[in-house]
């Protein structure tokens, strides 16, 4: 789905046009894939935009720079603050997708990214389903992906790192090819990870399963934590349990999660259709409930939003 340019993109403290927001071509980053990066939406209200879940984003974004060992030179409320100003000054009034970048920038060359200069940006612009309004509506066509998700001493899973996302366009790119909608892909273990930029759900017997983060080299979802506080609300189990894949082959319903995703049902994993492959009962009250938290209609998580 291509960009559409908006007006301006906060870079380093200052507001510049879409245009100007350019890099050196020896920039650290695109070298050696040296930063940590968002993903974050901001939704139409009855009250203006609202960006769902900002500060927990900006939390996690330090987070990985700090296993990074990237020392970002803003704090949580600037960053919130930053993407605030973003959102205002493109008139984002029907939502937008945002992107906050930590990235080491022009001024050393080397695998070693110590002497590099921390830069840091946000950009926002219109985005509609990532999965398509059909795979939202109807549930998406899945593969079991033959790259597998990175061991945790390879690779550190829990920073949401820019160029650790080869792994996840290497399994996108297969899946695509394919003929599929999107990949699942295993961990070093074998059992089941996380989609290429998504969390996954399982139902089976009226529970509400996903794959432990810490065990199968997930990123621990903000989505996939509000989903399973929703699910809470409605009266389900949750639970973290170690999968496998014949449990997507058996399970009554599965679906996933992300912020650019949403929650999308899945129809069919390697061919083999999820109970009948239409969207389960489970997957649409959340997918309903969450639909209208983001926007605002329900009061009691209004905590969740914060206002442009």
């Amino acid at each position: 789905m291509p960009i559409t340019p908006t007006k301006k993109i906060w870079m380093d403290g200052t507001l510049v046009n879409w245009d100007d927001a350019t890099v050196h071509v020896l920039t650290h980053g695109l070298h050696y894939g040296t930063g940590a990066f968002e993903g974050v939406r901001a939704y139409p209200t009855s009250q203006g935009p609202a960006v769902f879940r900002l500060r927990e984003h900006m939390e996690r974004l330090l987070r990985s720079c700090k296993i990074l060992m990237i020392d970002v030179p803003f704090t949580v409320d600037e960053l919130c603050q930053a993407t605030l100003d973003t959102v205002a000054a493109n008139d984002m009034v029907d939502g937008c997708y945002i992107r906050p970048l930590v990235y080491l920038g022009y001024g050393e060359m080397g695998v070693n990214p110590l002497p590099a200069p921390v830069n840091v940006a946000i950009a926002v612009w219109p985005w509609g389903a990532y999965l398509g309004d059909h795979g939202a509506a109807n549930g998406v066509r899945m593969m079991i992906s033959s790259w597998q998700r990175h061991h945790p001493n390879a690779m550190p899973t829990a920073a949401k790192a820019t160029g650790m996302y080869l792994n996840s366009g290497l399994a996108k790119v297969q899946a695509i090819k394919a003929g599929y909608d999107e990949a699942i892909m295993l961990g070093p273990d074998g059992r089941l990870s996380e989609c290429t930029g998504e969390n996954l759900f399982v139902v089976r017997n009226g529970v509400l399963i996903t794959p432990p983060p810490s065990e199968a080299g997930a990123l621990p979802g903000i989505t996939q934590d509000t989903v399973i506080a929703l699910a809470k609300d409605l009266g389900t189990e949750v639970r973290f349990e170690a999968m496998i894949r014949t449990d997507l082959y058996l399970a009554d319903e599965v679906f996933l999660t992300g912020t650019a995703a949403e929650v999308v049902p899945v129809s069919s994993v390697d061919d083999r259709l999820v109970n009948d492959g239409t969207p389960g009962p489970l997957t649409k009250a959340i997918q309903a409930k969450y639909n209208a938290v983001v926007r605002g209609q329900l009061p009691e998580y209004a905590s969740w939003l914060t206002h442009a």
